[in-house]
């Protein structure tokens, strides 16, 4: 418990940086134009977080792979395994932002984005496509280093980056009123920093990690460490992007009850990304942790780790879910004093609650599936939980049942319990004790 906290602790304090570097934008935003620039940001956003789906998987895969790699004492592999996979993510963001700026006109119609936060959304989608690449970048170094385990820095580069996002949302929202495009720029401005702060510590302390790599580990690919990458990543890219199609389509379907259902959407998606804090601090340090007991076999220990993230993780939804039940007008009112938007908050109470719970118990099983890097269990959750449970739990509950975009929301907080289930059923088979070579 004391090693995973020691861990995670400045994993958290990255995502709490995270969520409010992401709700500034929403908060800023929201109260000065209302549930139409709350629509807009939250569409763009929606739209961002999905192009991110290859960083995410990949990234995590990554780290797993590099963990593995230390716990097999095999660091002569480092240099070149992150060369190569930093390359190959960079060329992925590159391919995206493109295809994203080219067809981002069809992107929003797809989503129903409501008329009159349509021009905003577009603004907003626009900076943050051209940006893509620094949003890959910190997460590509941050991979590394926490795949070392040095979770302590890419902390201090995240906090840089929420510091500046402030400013410049004041700036460019209050001062120049730049609306979302503003809010946008902002990001992409803050992100950057953060890249090129965290790029600059990695290579002046590569020696500290004993990583040897030169300007060829990027250039000439690993053909067989690019193929283990794409093994491991690639469930869990389908998971990420299974994830965020899924989502692209229940907030679809939300954006077409109009701009105050819309906008409360937002307000929604910074609810669950809350959710996620703990849970994703614990199965980033938890995989980790994971996958180097596993490589060194010492099962005994992985056991511990799943208890103490089961501790953690049920403790703090258990928290927040009191303080929401509690206080669900002041939480809401943080975003925006628009009635209309408002007076969706008391019915989706429940709903955070359920995504509180389900993220808890999420974290501990698949730091299990992630750690172990069995890629046919990645898969299968990939494919059951976005696609199978989010999307027909929603449209069962959403459109079969009349149940509108509570429905929607409902189908996508009971999905996030998947994993969780096909996790257990992974556990008490013992194939997690089975070594996958990567």
């Amino acid at each position: 418990m004391r090693q995973l906290l020691v861990f995670s602790w400045p994993l958290f304090l990255s995502n709490i940086l995270q969520v409010v570097y992401n709700m500034v934008d929403m908060v800023i935003v929201g109260n000065k134009y209302g549930k139409v620039g709350l629509s807009a940001v939250s569409v763009g956003g929606d739209v961002t977080n999905f192009l991110t789906f290859l960083v995410i998987g990949f990234a995590n895969a990554g780290q797993v792979i590099i963990a593995r790699y230390i716990g097999q004492g095999r660091r002569d592999k480092l240099s070149g395994f992150v060369g190569t996979m930093s390359a190959f993510l960079i060329t992925c963001a590159a391919v995206l932002s493109i295809a994203g700026l080219i067809f981002r006109t069809q992107i929003l119609a797809l989503m129903n984005t409501p008329h009159d936060a349509f021009s905003g959304a577009m603004a907003y989608s626009t900076v943050c496509m051209s940006g893509l690449v620094f949003i890959y970048g910190y997460n590509i170094v941050s991979a590394i280093l926490r795949g070392m385990g040095d979770s302590k820095h890419p902390f201090i580069f995240i906090s840089i980056a929420a510091v500046m996002n402030l400013v410049l949302d004041v700036v460019f929202i209050q001062l120049l009123d730049m609306g979302p495009f503003g809010a946008a720029l902002a990001t992409v401005i803050s992100q950057a920093t953060s890249f090129f702060f965290c790029t600059v510590f990695l290579v002046k302390h590569r020696h500290r990690f004993e990583l040897k790599f030169a300007l060829g580990d990027f250039t000439h690919w690993s053909g067989e460490m690019l193929a283990d990458l794409i093994k491991l990543g690639t469930p869990m890219a389908i998971k990420s992007a299974s994830v965020q199609v899924s989502k692209l389509f229940v907030n679809s379907w939300i954006n077409s009850y109009g701009t105050a259902v819309s906008g409360f959407a937002g307000i929604a998606n910074k609810i669950s990304s809350i959710s996620n804090l703990v849970s994703a601090a614990m199965n980033t340090a938890g995989s980790s942790m994971m996958g180097q007991n596993l490589a060194a076999k010492r099962y005994d220990r992985a056991i511990g780790i799943m208890r103490s993230l089961a501790v953690v993780t049920l403790s703090v939804a258990t928290a927040v879910s009191v303080l929401l039940v509690l206080f669900p007008d002041y939480i809401f009112r943080i975003f925006t004093k628009d009635a209309e938007v408002l007076a969706l908050g008391g019915s989706y109470v429940p709903i955070a609650v359920l995504l509180f719970f389900g993220s808890a118990l999420r974290a501990v099983m698949n730091a299990l599936i992630n750690g172990s890097g069995n890629t046919a269990v990645n898969f299968a959750t990939a494919i059951l939980d976005g696609i199978v449970m989010r999307i027909g739990l929603a449209t069962l509950f959403g459109l079969a049942l009349g149940m509108r975009h509570y429905g929607f929301w409902l189908g996508d907080a009971l999905a996030g319990f998947t994993p969780f289930w096909v996790g257990l059923i992974f556990y008490f088979t013992g194939k997690w004790k089975k070594e996958n070579k990567l």
